[in-house]
């Protein structure tokens, strides 16, 4: 019944069933252009955030993401030792204010601040997330200490050298230009400290002219709310355009001994994920299917739950190709100074 309530977001649910539309029309599937994708990025990923995150909450809980995972780990175990590593990669100290860049309702956020005590400020631009994440900010008692800001990670508004360390968990892919997002990130983070991302990313081994690998990125774009999704070394790039030394970067999917879509995959079962798994899927599509039948779920709810299930395979199939990742790790670090800069 929770996720019926909340099937929309902020949206009025008289309206759900024209922002499905509108939203579908941005994507190439339905004759989109990645131009229009860009220039509305803002209304775009508002729209699916809003469309999606009840879905979310429903199959993966508060954290939206994957994770390396080791044979016998739970999926559990592996996102939060995932969010876990990026805390150690950033070498947090107890008492520092950090940056969560697209946080969600800000499962990550409470997990690390937790695992770390630091204070996090989660940067999101859908009001929806925030409200929701505040919530169960409240209810874990950290309130206090982590809190949330809406705003635009293109335009960042809060002052330069603010944040001891900001990190990014498949967030960032959501920016209509990394470099911008990237330069935003390293004017509010302090001098000397670093800056750590999970990025989504088509691998070397996309092809652009192969028909298969393109439908492939067109339906994780729209399942996923991204206007292009870019390749590794462009994100490596704009990194060092925007100024940050790169310590390292890795494409984690690579090594993971339990492969990251295997969740989504309809070959797979798991009790402990049914929700993410095929017949999860199914059984959570014909519940929504009834749900809106009866008035209780607003008209274009199963609509988003069919872009979410082709985003599923979009995904498995990249997956299985290992032409996208959505764990393209990199740790970058902000100069102390030009000549520190000029020295690297």
């Amino acid at each position: 019944m929770d996720l019926a309530s909340n099937l929309g977001g902020k949206i009025d649910k008289t309206e759900v069933l024209s922002a499905v539309d509108k939203y579908e029309k941005y994507h190439v599937c339905y004759g989109g252009q990645e131009e229009e994708r860009k220039a509305n990025y803002t209304d775009m990923v508002n729209k699916y955030y809003d469309l999606v995150t009840s879905f979310y909450e429903f199959g993966w809980g508060e954290s939206f993401h994957f994770a390396h995972r080791w044979n016998g780990e739970s999926l559990r175990e592996s996102i939060k030792r995932h969010e876990h590593f990026l805390a150690l990669q950033l070498r947090l100290q107890p008492g520092q204010k950090v940056l969560d860049v697209g946080c969600g309702i800000g499962g990550p956020l409470r997990e690390i601040s937790r695992f770390s005590s630091t204070s996090i400020l989660g940067l999101n631009n859908n009001e929806y997330q925030i409200t929701r994440g505040k919530e169960l900010n409240r209810i874990v008692g950290l309130d206090k200490t982590c809190n949330f800001i809406k705003a635009d990670f293109m335009k960042i508004p809060i002052a330069d050298n603010t944040f001891d360390a900001v990190y990014a968990i498949e967030a960032t892919c959501h920016a209509p230009d990394a470099y911008g997002c990237y330069k935003e990130i390293f004017r509010v983070l302090k001098p000397g400290q670093y800056f750590a991302a999970y990025e989504w990313c088509m691998t070397d081994n996309f092809d652009p002219q192969n028909p298969e690998h393109q439908k492939i990125k067109a339906e994780i774009e729209i399942g996923d709310g991204l206007p292009d999704i870019r390749l590794t070394t462009k994100c490596l790039e704009a990194l060092k355009q925007a100024g940050f030394e790169v310590i390292w970067e890795k494409d984690l999917a690579a090594d993971s001994p339990v492969p990251w879509y295997l969740p989504l995959d309809k070959s797979h079962f798991s009790l402990s994920s049914f929700r993410l798994t095929a017949v999860g899927r199914l059984f959570t599509k014909n519940m929504v299917k009834v749900l809106e039948y009866v008035g209780l779920a607003p008209k274009g709810s199963l609509r988003v739950q069919d872009f979410l299930e082709k985003a599923a395979e979009g995904l498995v199939e990249g997956g299985k190709k290992e032409i996208f990742t959505p764990m393209y790790f990199f740790l970058a670090r902000k100069p102390n100074s030009d000549t520190d800069s000029d020295s690297n």
